[in-house]
C-alpha cells in the first residue's frame, strides 16, 4: 500500500531510502499501514478545532467530516495518485481547478493532501541534514508548469525509516510560503504514527507565520455499537 500525506506522515515504516533522490522519493511514497483502520483525528488552529476520521481501506485513504457530511478519497498509485470526493451519495474525482482549493475552510489544501510533488519528475539530492535527533536526506523536486501553485518543494526523508520529516514549498517566485513539520509520534497497535503537525503559511514577503494549524491524531476509533 502507498502513502500520502496525512497518512504518508502517519506511519512511520522501516523502509530504507536509497541514496538516489528518484528512489528516495519512491521509498517515502511506499509505507505498509498494516491492516485496516480507522483513527480519530482534528484540525486545530488557535482555540478552533475541527474533528474528522482517516479510514485506511479498500487499497486508499478516506477523510471524513460530518456537518455537512464529505469523504474525501485517495487512491494511491506507484505514478500518481487520484483524488476523488463524496457529498450526498455521489462520488466524482477532484479536477486540477480544484487543486489549490482548501478543505473545509481550512489551510491545507487539496494538492497537500494528495502530495502530488511527491511524484515530480526530475527530484534533486541536495544532500543531508539534521532533522531533531535525525539524519535525513534533502530533496528538491521543480513543479511542474501548470495545476500547482507551487514553484518548488523540498522534502526531508528520514535516512532509517524512510518517513517524510519535514516539507517547504516555495511558490513562483521562489519565495518560501508553506512549512510542515512532523512536532510528535506515538504507537498504535504496535505502529508508530504521527501524533501532532504543524502547517505554516507564510507571508511571501516577510517570511513570518501568517497562519498556523495542526493535525492531530487522537487515537484509534471505537467501532460502533
Amino acid at each position: 500500500m502507498k502513502a500520502c500525506l496525512l497518512f504518508l506522515l502517519l506511519a512511520l515504516a522501516s523502509v530504507q531510502a536509497d541514496s538516489d533522490a528518484e528512489e528516495i522519493l519512491r521509498a517515502a511514497r511506499t509505507n505498509p499501514l498494516g491492516q485496516p483502520m480507522v483513527l480519530n483525528a482534528q484540525l486545530r488552529a488557535g482555540g478552533a478545532k475541527l474533528p474528522f476520521q482517516i479510514a485506511v481501506r479498500d487499497g486508499g485513504i478516506s477523510y471524513i467530516f460530518e456537518n455537512p457530511s464529505q469523504e474525501i478519497l485517495l487512491k494511491l498509485g506507484d505514478e500518481s495518485s487520484v483524488l476523488q470526493e463524496r457529498r450526498g451519495g455521489r462520488t466524482g474525482a477532484v479536477a486540477p481547478a480544484r487543486y489549490d482549493d482548501s478543505v473545509r475552510g481550512g489551510l491545507l489544501t487539496y494538492e497537500d493532501l494528495a502530495m502530488r510533488f511527491l511524484y515530480w519528475k526530475n527530484p534533486k539530492l541536495l544532500g543531508e541534514e539534521k532533522v531533531g535527533p535525525s539524519l535525513a536526506y534533502k530533496v528538491e523536486i521543480p513543479a511542474p508548469p501548470t495545476a500547482t501553485e507551487y514553484g518548488s518543494v523540498r522534502v526531508w526523508v528520514d535516512k532509517k525509516t524512510g518517513a517524510l520529516m519535514r516539507i517547504e514549498g516555495d511558490d513562483r517566485q521562489g519565495r518560501l510560503s508553506k512549512k510542515f513539520t512532523v512536532v510528535s509520534v506515538q504507537k498504535i497497535d504496535g505502529q508508530y504514527f504521527l501524533k501532532s503537525m504543524s502547517v505554516e503559511r507564510l507571508d511571501p514577503e516577510t517570511r513570518k507565520v501568517a497562519w498556523r494549524t495542526y493535525l492531530e491524531i487522537l487515537g484509534k476509533a471505537e467501532p460502533a455499537d
